[in-house]
This record gives C-alpha cells, sequence and structure tokens, in this order.
C-alpha cells in the first residue's frame, strides 16, 4: 500500500482523534442527571419512603433500596420478611435476600437465621468476598464474623401461630400458602428496584419465605435472575408471589431481556407473567406471580397473575400522575416526592 499523502495523514489523525473523544462522550451521557424513581411490591410505602429519602438527596440507588428493604425485615408486624416473618415447619424462621448494582456486582444470602437485616449481608458477600451466595449456617458465621448480632427472630405472635397451623396441619407443608385468596395483608417477598439521579440502577428482594415450608426450602428472593435482576445499560425486574415458578422461568432475567429488545417496562411484565401462566407445571389459579420493572430512563411497570398484586412507587413531585396500566388507588406526598399504591393489571379469567 503506498505510502499516505500528508492530508490524508492529517485527516486520518483527525478521525482517529474523534473517535478516541468517544468514549468521555459516552461517559458523560451515562452520568447524566435524571429524575429518580424506587418501585417496590405490595404496599410497602414505608420501605419506599426510606428509599426516597436516599434517592432525592442524590444517594446511591444501592444505599438506597437497602435501606429501604431494611424496613420491613425489622418489623415484627410484616408477617413474611425478617422479624416475625413466618417459620418453616420446625418452627425456624429462616431468611433469603439479596441484592445488585447496575455493574452486574450482586451478593446474596439463602436460609440464614438469627440476623435481622439478611439485605445487608447479601451486600457484605457482594463486597467483601469473591462468592455471590452463602447459605445456611456458613451464611450466618460469615455474619457474625461481619459483626451482625444474633437476634432471635420469633416472634410470640409467629410462634403460637405455628403450633396452631402445626396441631391443625399434622406437620404437612401447606401447599399454596402464597394463594391470592389469603388475607389482604398476609403478603410475602419485598422486592425493590430503583434509579438514582445519577442514573445507576440498583435492586433488592428480601423475604422470609413461604409459611411453613420444608426446612431447607429455598424460594426465588435469592436467586439472581430469579427474584432480582438488574443490567445498568437496560434496566431492573423483581419479582413476588410463588417463588419456584420465578425460578422455574427465571423471570427477572426474563424481563429485563425482554427490555433490552425493546418492550417498555410494563409490556415485559406482561409478557413474562403471560409466559409464566402458559408454561407453569403448578395450577395456575392456584398462585400469584407479581413483577414489577424499570428501565434507564426510569419508565416502570407490572403485571400479575391474578388479581390481588398492588405495588408502590415515588416520583418526584414535580411530575404529574402517571399514567398506568391498573389503578392508582392512593397517593401521599413524601419529602420531594408522592408514592402511588397502583393495583396491578392481571391475566383476566
Amino acid at each position: 500500500m503506498p505510502n499516505p499523502t500528508r492530508r490524508e495523514f492529517l485527516k486520518r489523525t483527525a478521525a482517529a482523534g474523534a473517535l478516541a473523544s468517544l468514549p468521555l462522550a459516552s461517559k458523560a451521557a451515562s452520568r447524566r442527571r435524571v429524575r429518580p424513581v424506587a418501585i417496590a411490591t405490595w404496599n410497602n410505602q414505608a420501605a419506599l419512603e426510606a428509599a426516597w429519602d436516599v434517592l432525592i438527596g442524590n444517594g446511591y440507588a444501592l444505599d438506597a433500596v437497602e435501606r429501604g428493604v431494611h424496613v420491613p425485615e425489622a418489623d415484627p408486624n410484616d408477617r413474611s420478611v425478617g422479624l416475625g416473618g413466618h417459620p418453616d415447619r420446625d418452627g425456624r424462621v429462616t431468611l433469603d435476600s439479596c441484592i445488585m448494582d447496575e455493574r452486574f456486582r450482586c451478593g446474596s444470602v439463602a436460609a440464614i437465621e438469627d440476623i435481622l437485616h439478611p439485605v445487608s449481608v447479601a451486600r457484605k458477600v457482594m463486597e467483601e468476598t469473591p462468592h455471590v451466595m452463602l447459605v445456611g449456617d456458613g451464611a450466618r458465621q460469615f455474619a457474625i464474623e461481619q459483626g451482625f448480632a444474633a437476634t432471635n427472630l420469633l416472634t410470640e405472635q409467629s410462634e403460637r401461630e405455628w403450633r396452631e397451623w402445626t396441631e391443625a396441619n399434622g406437620y404437612r407443608p401447606t401447599i399454596n400458602s402464597e394463594r391470592r385468596d389469603w388475607p389482604e395483608d398476609n403478603h410475602d417477598t419485598c422486592g425493590m428496584i430503583a434509579i438514582d439521579t445519577e442514573n445507576r440502577l440498583s435492586g433488592a428482594c428480601t423475604t422470609s419465605g413461604w409459611a411453613y415450608k420444608l426446612r431447607g426450602r429455598v424460594g426465588d428472593s435469592p436467586i439472581i435472575g430469579a427474584g432480582l435482576y438488574v443490567d445498568g445499560q437496560i434496566g431492573a425486574a423483581t419479582a413476588t408471589g410463588h417463588g419456584e415458578e420465578m425460578i422455574r422461568m427465571a423471570a427477572a432475567h426474563t424481563i429485563v431481556e425482554r427490555m433490552r429488545g425493546g418492550l417498555s417496562p410494563q409490556e415485559a411484565c406482561q409478557q413474562a407473567v403471560e409466559h409464566i401462566h402458559r408454561n407453569t407445571p403448578t395450577d395456575p389459579t392456584e398462585i400469584q406471580a407479581g413483577l414489577l420493572a424499570i428501565d434507564q430512563k426510569g419508565d416502570f411497570g407490572g403485571y400479575a397473575l391474578q388479581r390481588g398484586f398492588n405495588y408502590v412507587v415515588a416520583l418526584p413531585e414535580s411530575e404529574p400522575e402517571p399514567s398506568v396500566k391498573g389503578e392508582i388507588t392512593d397517593s401521599r406526598a413524601v419529602q420531594g416526592g408522592i408514592i402511588y399504591l397502583i393495583e396491578a393489571p392481571y391475566i383476566p379469567g
């Protein structure tokens, strides 16, 4: 090939310089300030407000979701997360939790006992170890080594209900303890996803799991890709309901991949629920699946298998009331924002 002329050399040099500047421009674009948004399963308004306080102060979405799910983890009246959660059939409260940031970093604990905030142990797994998941006694030992205090999570009320269940059911695990016809306040997983003003996505998912489950049972909540998944360039998703189906269908990961293919968060959630409905080996009329998603622009959506799944979303107060699939049933002002309670749409019939 002949040597380039001086003019050609200068043109190539200029082009190379322009290309070299693109990563800097992309980084600047990726750090553009956006409106913060947080969304959580069920009517977890107190949890969402705790997360919103972090976001409205220009804090990190990872800190926001961790602080947010601390609220139900420490609430003895929330019977399906953390302290006061329903025990397994042997009367032992075992917790599952995970956390994930925008860079695919993630941590998880499963079947951990005696630790009040398993989500924070999961974050320690992410930040302090080369692993993603620790389980059982090993997870508990790690938590103690990291300075977490051992705490009795079985409250008097939970123990009394467990004993009553044992007498009535003969030590057989309840098959449909997450049925849609349970009392309205008997919810399960708290899943939360958020985007902050620096355009960073994060999520957390935490639960005490299926009431009176077989000892050792682990659901979707600590499984990356099932109960929670985050891709900082695309979006995040979380799940609640019958964990076995979320694991079978890799529910959260499925939603994010459908958003990658161009679907909105609402469309992606609906398609994922429809996929569960068509393919689950379980009778779909006997289980619930509630899915939530948020994309990199802060748009959000939710969809359910059955009637009765609601969720909460926090948006800046300067924004108009969101147009959503489903129904806004309540709203209240918080510092710099508004929390909306939304009844999710569901598969009819």
